[in-house]
């Protein structure tokens, strides 16, 4: 830009000198044709010079074969071919020198000194070669601020980010403005957030299993030290035969409760990861084998089962577990001789709804809710066998899923659970 200034500046102060000058060859030309003003030649050219000290001149009047005034170097042929008019321009040393020459033969050559031009022409080099540096210096300032006042948001980040890494507090960060660092921010707070949600399932899961483990580990060490003390010499006698079978029978009911209450955790915390493959699953096929074990185990209540095919990408093995403990605890609470009805019932192209319906007592309003919470039991179900982790591996499973799960009463006054999950209906039945 301050290269196309100076040279658009001197180009037309070049054109201006060389419009003056022809302004001036040609008054000049036209008073050659007049006989009083070449009687006073030499007193025309020397008043002339007197208007224009900088300027030199030479006139040729028509007919003449030598000029008065001053000596020029032109370079070349000054008077014209006769007929014809002629101009030349060019700068000779410090002079700019035009030749003009008119169609009666007459010639005028002017030498412009062009020192006071240069020296404008100079003086503005100069200042435009000022105004690019501090202009550069400018910008460059003007960058460096605004570089340090657009990177500080992020150094603020930066040093947010040391702070969680160094001492592991996940507290969110401060959100200041609503520009792209902000939005950075607030992802990040979702990101701390994630983190401590999952941070506080672990230390839950931990705490309760501690807990929920501290009670049955107790009650089988003390009948396992009971019946170690009564191996010894002379202790045998003091309880009957069928008071140490039933002992040894605790004990195998404790463990039996144990084995189950750490597989429960086991999954839960598979669950709470969340980092299992998903692949195409026929849901009809899993909630089958389902059926199947639970029929085994069951075989004095009825199952009134209606099943489509569904197709759905997911888990397989976690779907199957929850299936399996819905269906254990609907054969659990129904009555021998009782029904437990299972249905599958498409709600749209991709949604399907599974109920799975008993004839036990049922859930009061207030816990159908709370069912679902890790180790929650209801003051009924703490006389049956159980973890109080089965309905929370479901709802985590199904909610992983992208699917929902309740509690409702059914037909007879039993527990209804119905269960939503995505897919798309098969083409053609798997079974």
């Amino acid at each position: 830009m301050t290269l196309l200034t100076y040279w658009s500046v001197t180009t037309a102060l070049t054109v201006g000198v060389d419009r003056d000058l022809d302004s001036q060859a040609t008054v000049l030309l036209n008073r050659t044709v007049d006989p009083f003003y070449l009687t006073n030649l030499e007193g025309e050219i020397q008043q002339f010079k007197a208007f224009h000290p900088d300027t030199r001149v030479s006139i040729s009047p028509p007919g003449w074969s030598f000029s008065r005034g001053d000596v020029i170097p032109v370079g070349g042929e000054v008077h014209s071919a006769a007929g014809s008019e002629g101009r030349s321009v060019r700068t000779v040393g410090n002079e700019r020198i035009l030749s003009r020459s008119d169609s009666v033969g007459g010639t005028v050559v002017l030498a412009k000194d062009m020192k006071a031009t240069h020296d404008l022409i100079t003086t503005l080099a100069s200042v435009l070669l000022i105004i690019a540096a501090s202009g550069t210096m400018l910008a460059i300032a003007a960058g460096t601020l605004v570089a340090t006042a657009g990177l500080k948001p992020l150094k603020r980040l930066q040093r947010a980010v040391d702070y969680v890494a160094e001492t592991d507090d996940l507290r969110p960060i401060a959100v200041q403005g609503n520009d792209e660092i902000a939005q950075l921010t607030r992802s990040f707070n979702k990101m701390l957030g994630v983190l401590q949600e999952s941070r506080t399932r672990q230390s839950q899961l931990v705490a309760d299993a501690g807990h929920e483990l501290k009670t049955p580990l107790t009650s089988m060490r003390t009948n396992i030290e009971f019946l170690m003390m009564l191996n010894r010499p002379g202790m045998g006698e003091r309880i009957s035969q069928q008071d140490r079978r039933d002992l040894e029978r605790d004990v195998l009911a404790q463990m039996t409760e144990l084995s189950t209450l750490i597989g429960d955790l086991i999954d839960l915390s598979r669950e709470d990861a969340g980092e299992t493959a998903r692949e195409p699953v026929e849901l009809d096929a899993v909630m089958e084998s389902s059926l199947e074990r639970v029929r085994r185990r069951r075989s004095d209540i009825d199952f009134d089962v209606d099943l489509i095919p569904w197709n759905l990408v997911g888990d397989q093995f976690s779907l199957g577990r929850a299936t399996l403990n819905l269906l254990d605890n609907a054969a659990k609470w129904s009555p021998p001789g009782g029904v437990v009805r299972v249905r599958m019932t498409p709600l749209s192209d991709d949604r399907v709804q599974l109920s799975f319906a008993d004839s036990g007592p049922g859930i009061p309003p207030g816990d159908r809710t709370r069912v679902f919470e890790r180790f929650y039991r209801s003051p009924e179900a703490r006389s049956q066998p159980g973890s109080g982790l089965g309905l929370a591996i479901v709802k985590q499973t199904v909610v992983r899923h992208g699917g929902t799960v309740r509690v409702e009463e059914s037909d007879d006054g039993g527990t209804m659970v119905v269960m939503e999950l995505p897919g798309k209906p098969q083409v053609e039945a798997s079974r």
